[in-house]
């Protein structure tokens, strides 16, 4: 039995009071853990979900904007503070070893205080940063397949597919319509896609007064979730999941919102994800 967590159900960067957090995924499939992105709050949401930090041994980074990346380096900042001795693996965009580093020099006086006065290892000898390209790659026992996914102005954005003992796990990441996804979610156990509702984009730019450019972005760079729908149609999946929910955090848009969204385009089971939900497969 394989499953996800979702540890951060929404997209985009900003936090409200009793709403999602930004984007992270636990994977567990094949022996293996697996963390898919680190949105603020990843630490706490892998905690809550029974992982033992100290185990923390493979990330994933699908993009570098900060609702997927901005919290990797205090992740694996407070493994290592709760005992991590062994590697962790990690596999981003180019552009990850710049992070990194600088979380690093940003850290320096603590890490070295803790080196030299707890006995601790360098924390950075624990880091193996892996470029993450199109293609095949494993994952400790688990195969992967990236695919660059268009989600301008990023240039490099990676959708995922994860194999391991008969099972099947298909992720998006952020994405415009995009149709060679259903080829890569093809016969999956679980389709992750990322959603986002018409009516509550337009909701969300009266919220916040940023206008056209907003709009331009959101309808440019991410997925609406009748095409969502469309994918895993086309894909054949047994299951299909929204995750990176736009809105995630207004009361205005719920379920049903979401199910007459799909309607006619989609009819097999469908989950709209919240923090903390774990589909097992």
């Amino acid at each position: 039995m394989a499953s996800v967590t979702i540890l951060g159900a929404k997209g985009g960067p900003a936090v409200r009071k009793d709403g999602a957090m930004p984007t992270s995924l636990l994977v567990q499939m094949g022996g293996a853990q697996i963390v898919v992105d680190c949105g603020l709050g990843v630490a706490r949401g892998l905690v809550q979900a029974g992982v033992d930090l100290r185990g923390l041994s493979h990330i994933v980074i699908t993009h570098l904007h900060s609702d997927h990346v901005l919290e990797l380096g205090p992740l694996i900042h407070t493994a290592w503070t709760t005992g991590l001795k062994t590697p962790v693996h990690v596999w981003g965009p180019q552009g990850l070893r710049a992070y990194w580093d600088g979380f690093l020099a940003s850290m320096a006086f603590d890490c070295n205080l803790r080196v030299a006065d707890e006995g601790r290892p360098p924390l950075g000898d624990l880091v193996q940063l892996h470029v993450l390209e199109e293609g095949a790659f494993s994952i400790g026992p688990v195969r992967a397949q990236a695919l660059r996914v268009p989600h301008p102005p990023v240039e490099d954005c990676f959708a995922l597919r994860l194999d391991a003992e008969g099972t099947s796990l298909c992720l998006s990441s952020d994405t415009a319509y995009f149709p060679p996804m259903a080829e890569l979610a093809r016969g999956a156990d679980v389709l992750l896609h990322e959603a986002m509702l018409p009516q509550g984009v337009e909701a969300i730019i009266a919220k916040t007064g940023m206008g056209d450019k907003l709009r331009a972005h959101l309808a440019n760079s991410h997925t609406t979730a009748d095409k969502a729908a469309q994918i895993a149609t086309r894909a054949g999946v047994k299951h299909l999941v929204f995750y990176h929910i736009i809105p995630a955090d207004d009361p205005a848009f719920g379920l049903p919102d979401w199910q007459a969204a799909i309607a006619g385009h989609w009819h097999g089971a469908f989950t709209l994800a919240h923090d903390g939900l774990t589909v097992e497969f």
